[in-house]
């Protein structure tokens, strides 16, 4: 089990972490057995209480797997962000790191990776969860206006569709190459390379200065 610099490895319940246990537990069934693998009852088997006990803090499973992704995600967030750097030293370098974050990510965190993108909640069903995800995005957004403002005004594209591009192509190469479980597509190169050309190629298209 590769446990993450994100949370710790799980000593069993005691008394007062409890909603910290069952975190710990659904990470760790998600690892295993993907995010809709396991019932709610597992979940409370594994943190070691008994199976009503998890109904204190949360309804059913879907509210603690919502709750695995809201934490994955501002951790995610995090990461993008200290990367991202205010687009320090240079908007496309601190692009390229962005990049590299988003595939550290998914490669250190596949059970949070699974719960914020494979778990099929319903997309704005949990408003924290929602804004947790929107913060993220923001990084990506911020990095897009920064990015085209280098551009003169008239040929500036749209700063949420270069967002989604790059987004769609950083989580694209991160979901079949650069995941840190099973489910990893053998590449015959490094992810980070792929994605350090798949921006390159990108940013040159929008005749945005790649240093």
């Amino acid at each position: 089990m590769n446990w993450s610099k994100h949370h710790r490895k799980r000593r069993g319940y005691h008394h007062g972490n409890l909603r910290e246990a069952l975190i710990e537990a659904a990470l760790e069934l998600i690892a295993a057995k993907g995010a809709a693998g396991f019932t709610f009852a597992e979940a409370a088997r594994s943190a070691g209480v008994s199976p009503g006990a998890p109904y204190r803090h949360f309804r059913d499973r879907d509210a603690l797997i919502a709750d695995v992704a809201r934490r994955g995600f501002e951790h995610f967030a995090e990461d993008l962000a200290r990367a991202w750097n205010d687009g320090q030293p240079t908007p496309h370098t601190a692009l390229q790191n962005l990049g590299a974050a988003y595939l550290a990510f998914a490669k250190d965190e596949p059970a949070y990776y699974t719960a914020m993108f494979e778990s099929q909640l319903p997309a704005r069903a949990d408003p924290e969860l929602v804004q947790a995800s929107d913060r993220a995005f923001a990084v990506l957004r911020q990095a897009a206006e920064t990015l085209i403002a280098t551009l003169p005004p008239r040929q500036r594209p749209p700063a949420m569709m270069v967002s989604l591009h790059i987004w769609s192509l950083a989580h694209g190469i991160a979901s079949l190459f650069g995941r840190g479980d099973e489910a990893r597509r053998a590449l015959p190169m490094a992810p980070e390379e792929l994605l350090e050309a798949g921006i390159l190629v990108y940013l040159q298209g929008l005749d945005i200065a790649t240093d």
